[in-house]
């Protein structure tokens, strides 16, 4: 238990060199559509997969490379699942005016999105933090057809565990992790934040083009 207290659950570094694998791919399962926290899903795969490249007995943590691809991408899917399901069968009682997170203007705005993306929007999602886990459940919530789900899902999930891992990888093979961590996470987190930029700039202009009609 105090084991549990020293980690940081917002710094990567500290939960991949104080947790064990059950319980980073238990995070990646709630981001993936159950808790819409920030948690640092992203940085978790590259960091994953960084250690993954580091030899056992080398003093850094160490991660088996399959277990990292294959867990995380099965806990991907069904957490993604979970928040579709209960979109279908809560969402109504979840969106409300005065929700904090699950606002009604929200799922209308996730309406027009999915409108203009289609099941893209569910694979595009995934690389956005929150937006992740919230995606699933507005999917769920607007019926979205399930098979069409599960399709975009797989595919979302295998493109974002894929990359993000084989990317850590990469740069575990080529640099010193223990040194340029840090840095790799805040260009991590930069990254991230592009697409719901661009996102938001693109809706702002719509506006305003629909304002000035």
């Amino acid at each position: 238990m105090l084991h549990l207290l020293a980690v940081n659950w917002l710094d990567p570094k500290s939960l991949v060199e104080n947790l064990g694998t059950p319980v980073l791919l238990l995070l990646i399962f709630l981001e993936s559509g159950i808790f819409p926290a920030p948690l640092p899903g992203d940085s978790l795969l590259v960091l994953m997969g960084a250690f993954s490249a580091t030899k056992a007995n080398s003093g850094d943590p160490h991660f088996n490379l399959a277990v990292v691809l294959i867990g995380s991408f099965v806990v991907a899917v069904l957490g993604a699942q979970i928040g579709y399901w209960i979109g279908k069968f809560y969402g109504v009682k979840l969106f409300k005016p005065d929700a904090k997170i699950f606002k009604t203007a929200y799922l209308e705005r996730a309406h027009e999105f999915f409108d203009r993306r289609g099941a893209g929007a569910v694979v595009i999602g995934r690389f956005i933090p929150v937006v992740r886990t919230v995606v699933p459940v507005v999917a769920g919530t607007g019926r979205m057809e399930g098979k069409r789900f599960f399709v975009a899902n797989v595919i979302g999930a295998a493109l974002w565990v894929g990359l993000a891992t084989m990317l850590g990888f990469s740069l575990g093979k080529t640099l010193n992790i223990d040194k340029y961590i840090y840095p790799i996470v805040a260009l991590i987190i930069i990254a991230s934040l592009i697409p719901p930029f661009l996102e938001y700039r693109k809706h702002k202009r719509e506006q305003r083009a629909a304002a000035e009609s």
